[in-house]
């Protein structure tokens, strides 16, 4: 059996969400006309807001508007490492850092589980010592270019907790002790799978659940 520590990401891990950080820092060093393209990408959110469009396809919009409709591996990874290590250097938590220690010293086995896409949370999660990544696909088309478009699904949500079940049957592992920290209160299907579920810098609906239900509730910031 193996001990898991699963980590949620953005506002967990890190002090602010990633996302739209990462986007435009590639629109920024590759093709910095598409910055004027914002209000764009801000309509899609207020698309989103008003369910016109879903979270998955918000993530779709926004991937084309500011990287393009395709972009090739060999083009993205050195905009990759340098977000990733920009992030590093100035948008972690402390409290994050001390716990994957103290996981890691213990014996766990640490994932990030993740919506963000995987094309960059996995060189963050390679920085900081995590042993696996659960997150966002992306499609990879014809010449083996990124294309705009979600692999599966958008590991948020219920789906996190099916891409980590289908994640678990790939590796044939066979969980221990299963802890879980994450900010959102929908991570909800995840919280109740694991035996110490700790609500971390919680927004207000999860810090309400966390204390009606006595999760610990910690301050990683």
């Amino acid at each position: 059996m193996t001990d898991l520590a699963v980590y949620d990401m953005d506002r967990t891990v890190t002090v602010r969400a990633t996302y739209s950080s990462f986007l435009l820092h590639c629109a920024r060093r590759r093709q910095p006309w598409r910055l004027a393209l914002t209000p764009l990408a801000v309509a899609s959110m207020l698309g989103y807001v008003a369910k016109a469009i879903s979270r998955a396809r918000l993530k779709e919009i926004n991937h084309a508007l500011m990287l393009g409709g395709h972009i090739h591996p060999h083009e993205l990874k050195p905009l990759v490492e340098s977000f990733a290590d920009r992030t590093i250097a100035n948008n972690i938590c402390p409290g994050a850092r001390q716990q994957i220690a103290r996981d890691k010293a213990e014996g766990f086995r640490l994932v990030l589980a993740t919506a963000s896409y995987r094309l960059y949370a996995e060189a963050i999660a390679d920085r900081l010592g995590f042993d696996d990544v659960v997150a966002t696909g992306t499609v990879i088309s014809v010449g083996e270019t990124l294309a705009a478009r979600i692999d599966g699904e958008n590991c948020y949500g219920p789906a996190k907790k099916r891409m980590l079940d289908l994640w678990l049957s790939e590796e044939a592992i066979t969980p221990g002790t299963k802890r879980f920290y994450s900010d959102h209160i929908s991570d909800l299907p995840v919280f109740e799978w694991a035996d110490e579920p700790v609500a971390v810098n919680p927004h207000p609906p999860l810090r309400r659940l966390a204390q009606q239900r006595g999760w610990p509730v910690e301050n990683w910031r």
